[in-house]
C-alpha cells in the first residue's frame, strides 16, 4: 500500500481517536484536538492549501464567538446579573413554578445573541443565590438553564456556532433565519415548558412564604450599564437590517460590538482591558480552530466524499428521509460529543451528497459558492441544525454550557452527575427532536409544494 493510499486510513484513524480521548475525558479537549492537527501536519494531510480553506471556513464563527464573547464579560462589571438576580426572587415570590417559568423568558433571549456557555457561566452564580434564598435545590436549575440555553440557539442564526456554520454555508442572512428557522426554535423551546411539572415536579409544586431579599445589588456606573446595553441593542439591530450592507455579516457585527465594548470600558476606567481578554474563553476558539483543521484535512484526503457517496447510494433523491435520519444521528453524536467538528464533517457530506444527486451544482462545495440555494435543500440542513443544536442537551458533556454548569455546581460544594443530568436531558431532548423532525418534514412539503 503506497504512501498516498495510507493517508485516509491515518487521517481517519487519528480523528477517532481524538474524538474518543475527548468523549471519554482521557485528555483536555483542546490539548487532544492540538495534538490531532500536529499528527495532520507531520504525516502531510494538512496541507498549506487545506490550512487556508480552514480559515476561510472557520474565520466567521470564530470572530462570531469572540465578539459575543467580550461583550457578554463586559457586562460583568455593571452588576446587571446581580440585579436580575434580585428582580427574579421578587418576581417569584415563594413559587417554584414561576421561577421555572422566569428562567425560560430570561435565559432563552439572551442566549440568542449571545454564547450560550457564557451566559450560564454568568447567570449561573445569580441563579445558586436564589435557589438558597429560597432553600430549593439549586441543581434541577442549573441543568434547566443549560438547556434552555442549547435550545435557545435555534432561535437566531447568531444563536449557536451550529446554527451560523449551517446557515451561513447556505447563505442564509438573519432575518431569512428568522422566518425559516426561528419558529422551530421557539417550538423546541414551548416543548420544555409541560416537561416541567413532569421532570422539576418539586419545584413546580412548591409555595412557600416570599424569601428574604438577596444582598443589596445596584447597577455600577449607571452612565456604562447604558452604553453597554446600547452596544448590545446595535449589535441586534445590526444582526437583523446589517444584511442590508454586504459588508455587515453577522462576525463583523460581532467585532464591531466587541471593539465598541473594549473601548466603552477602558474610556469608563471601569477594569484593565487585559483583564476582559484575560476571562475570553480561549481554549474553546482553538479547539474549534482545531476542529476545522482536522475536518479539512479529511476533506483533503477524499474521506468525506466517500462518505458522500455512500449517502447518494442510501437515499438517492429522498431528502426528507436523509434530513430526518440526519437530524436523528447528528442529535445523538452531538449527545456526547462537541456539535462543532460533528457539523463542519457532516456539512462538507451533505454538500457531496446533494451534488452527487444533482440537486445543486459541483461548485457548491466551495466555500465562494453564492448561488440561491434550492427551497427543497433547505430542510436538510434544517434537520442538522436541529440534531447539532439539541442533541447537546441529553448529557453532561453534550455541550459546553452543561459543563459550566456542573462546574458552578462543583464551586457551590454539589456534584451535578452525567446520571442526574441524564434524568432531565434526555426526556427533553427526545421531545424536542420530535417536535424538530415535525417541523422539517413540514418546512420540507412546503417548498416541495
Amino acid at each position: 500500500m503506497s504512501g498516498s493510499e495510507l493517508l485516509p486510513i491515518v487521517a481517519v484513524a487519528t480523528f477517532f481517536v481524538v474524538i474518543l480521548v475527548i468523549a471519554f475525558n482521557w485528555l483536555d479537549m483542546t490539548v487532544a484536538a492540538m495534538l490531532g492537527v500536529v499528527i495532520f501536519l507531520v504525516t502531510g494531510i494538512l496541507t498549506d492549501s487545506a490550512v487556508t480553506s480552514a480559515l476561510a471556513t472557520g474565520d466567521g464563527t470564530l470572530a462570531l464567538l469572540f465578539g459575543g464573547m467580550v461583550v457578554a464579560r463586559v457586562l460583568v462589571p455593571t452588576g446587571i446579573f446581580e440585579v436580575v438576580g434580585q428582580k427574579l426572587l421578587r418576581f417569584t415570590n415563594g413559587s417554584g413554578k414561576r421561577l421555572l417559568l422566569a428562567l425560560l423568558v430570561i435565559v432563552a433571549p439572551v442566549c440568542a445573541l449571545l454564547p450560550n456557555a457564557t451566559v450560564v457561566l454568568l447567570l449561573g452564580p445569580v441563579i445558586v443565590r436564589v435557589a438558597t434564598a429560597m432553600e430549593i435545590d439549586f441543581i434541577p436549575l442549573l441543568v434547566l438553564t443549560a438547556i434552555v440555553s442549547n435550545a435557545a440557539g435555534l432561535l437566531t442564526l447568531v444563536g449557536d456556532p451550529a446554527t451560523f456554520l449551517v446557515g451561513s454555508a447556505i447563505h442564509l442572512s438573519f432575518t431569512d433565519y428568522l422566518g425559516r428557522v426561528s419558529l422551530g426554535g421557539l417550538l423546541a423551546l414551548a416543548v420544555i415548558v409541560p416537561l416541567l411539572p413532569l421532570l422539576f415536579g418539586d419545584i413546580w409544586r412548591l409555595r412557600r412564604p416570599p424569601a428574604a431579599d438577596l444582598p443589596p445589588a445596584r447597577l455600577q456606573q449607571p452612565l456604562f450599564v447604558m452604553v453597554s446595553v446600547g452596544i448590545l441593542l446595535l449589535m441586534v439591530a445590526l444582526f437583523v437590517f446589517g444584511s442590508l450592507l454586504p459588508t455587515l455579516t453577522p462576525p463583523s457585527v460581532a467585532i464591531l460590538g466587541a471593539t465598541l465594548a473594549l473601548m466603552a470600558i477602558y474610556g469608563w476606567r471601569v477594569e484593565p482591558v487585559t483583564k476582559v481578554f484575560s476571562d475570553i474563553d480561549w481554549k474553546t476558539l482553538i479547539f474549534i480552530l482545531c476542529m476545522f483543521f482536522m475536518v479539512q484535512g479529511l476533506v483533503a484526503t477524499g474521506v468525506l466524499q466517500g462518505v458522500s457517496r455512500l449517502l447518494a447510494a442510501v437515499f438517492g433523491d429522498h431528502m426528507l428521509a436523509a434530513a430526518l435520519v440526519l437530524l436523528a444521528g447528528i442529535g445523538a453524536a452531538s449527545s456526547v460529543l462537541a456539535n462543532i467538528p460533528v457539523v463542519v464533517a457532516m456539512l462538507v457530506l451533505v454538500k457531496g451528497y446533494l451534488v452527487l444527486i444533482d440537486a445543486v451544482p459541483e461548485q457548491a462545495l466551495g466555500y465562494t459558492f453564492q448561488q440561491v440555494w434550492p427551497e427543497q435543500t433547505i430542510p436538510v440542513f434544517v434537520g442538522m441544525m436541529f440534531g447539532a443544536t439539541l442533541g447537546g442537551s441529553a448529557t453532561l458533556i453534550g455541550a459546553s454550557a452543561n459543563v459550566v454548569a456542573a462546574g458552578i455546581a462543583a464551586q457551590n460544594g454539589r456534584a451535578l452527575t452525567f446520571a442526574r443530568f441524564a434524568r432531565y436531558g434526555v426526556p427533553i431532548v427526545l421531545a424536542q427532536l420530535a417536535v424538530g423532525a415535525i417541523y422539517t418534514a413540514v418546512l420540507y412539503l412546503l417548498a416541495a409544494g
